[in-house]
């Protein structure tokens, strides 16, 4: 009875967590073709990509701690 609402919230936030990791890993895939088709990316556009990677691996660390799955 209590803890019908305990999973609810875990299923809710283990979704927003996996919307968020997907999310950043587009992200993530925009900046490294976009590095990858320049020819002299600028120090700006690799720092955004090296902050899109780490907030990518950092999720998807918090995915396996969590045990999420689809």
């Amino acid at each position: 009875m209590f803890f019908r609402k305990k999973d609810r919230l875990k299923k809710q936030f283990d979704d927003k967590l996996m919307d968020a990791t997907e999310e950043c890993k587009n992200r993530w895939a925009k900046h490294k073709s976009l590095v990858d088709k320049s020819l002299d990316p600028s120090e700006e556009v690799i720092c955004q990509l090296k902050l899109a990677e780490a907030k990518y691996l950092f999720l998807l660390r918090e995915v396996r701690t969590r045990m999420v799955k689809k």
